[in-house]
């Protein structure tokens, strides 16, 4: 293991459920691979249309992730904080890279190289399996995300997101409040609705006491009263489980 590999740090992304589930010896491989990687506010951590550059994990702070057209209007398809992994997509079709990833405030990664990962698993293919588990997970959340949206009102969508933000966190305390570092204006991106829309919604919430808006985030107050706004089903909560520090280890979530 590389010797600016911290315990906290190690402690950190272990504390990511599907990195704390990997077998030690992938996760050995991994780390004594990564190179550390900083990034300033505003800095691209790379492009749409990038070659594919490896495999990507987050120490500190926020990348937010999102498709800009070329009038300038942007969607934010989601914000990655600590202690997420992520690129996994184009290890697999080494394909390039399909949204932009952007820092919001300082940023720390460990970067896997796409090369050296890809020598690694030839030699270890076995491997491949907890990289599928990884990008599976993600691709779950990714179809619950494009339902809420064909089919829900605003109120819920964006409850909706507020609990998949919150509970699929690593960094959210087990109980009690917490704070989801998004402003308004970004929560109405990723949801394609209007700054007027996302503030009644938010401002009704408020009001019911689940939460409260600060500047740059919102103070979620209560959880489980979000969770039964949100409408969020038992096979959901299942997926949070699987999320979740301490939940289901090594293998993927149940079959919905």
């Amino acid at each position: 293991m590389r010797e600016w590999i911290s315990p906290e740090a190690l402690a950190l992304l272990r504390a990511d459920p599907w990195f704390g589930s990997v077998p030690k010896d992938f996760e050995q491989a991994l780390l004594d691979l990564a190179t550390p990687r900083r990034l300033q506010h505003g800095e691209h951590l790379f492009f749409r249309g990038d070659a594919a550059d490896g495999l990507y994990a987050i120490l500190e702070g926020t990348l937010r992730v999102s498709g800009v057209t070329e009038a300038g209007k942007e969607a934010i398809l989601s914000l990655v904080d600590a202690p997420s992994w992520f690129g996994e997509i184009a290890v697999f079709d080494r394909l390039p890279r399909t949204h932009n990833a952007v820092a919001e405030g300082t940023v720390k990664l460990l970067h896997v190289p796409q090369h050296d990962l890809l020598a690694m698993l030839e030699r270890q293919p076995h491997y491949w399996r907890e990289l599928g588990v990884l990008m599976a997970l993600r691709l779950r959340l990714t179809f619950i995300g494009m339902e809420d949206l064909a089919l829900l009102p605003a109120e819920s969508r964006l409850a909706r997101r507020l609990v998949w933000l919150v509970e699929a966190s690593a960094l959210t305390p087990t109980e009690g409040p917490c704070v989801v570092p998004i402003s308004q204006t970004q929560l109405g991106l990723m949801l394609s609705l209007s700054r007027q829309t996302t503030n009644q919604v938010l401002q009704s919430l408020q009001d019911q006491g689940v939460l409260r808006v600060a500047y740059g985030r919102i103070e979620v107050l209560d959880r489980a009263r979000l969770m039964e706004r949100a409408g969020v089903s038992a096979t959901e909560k299942r997926i949070l489980g699987q999320l979740q520090p301490g939940g289901p280890k090594g293998r993927a979530a149940e079959p919905t």
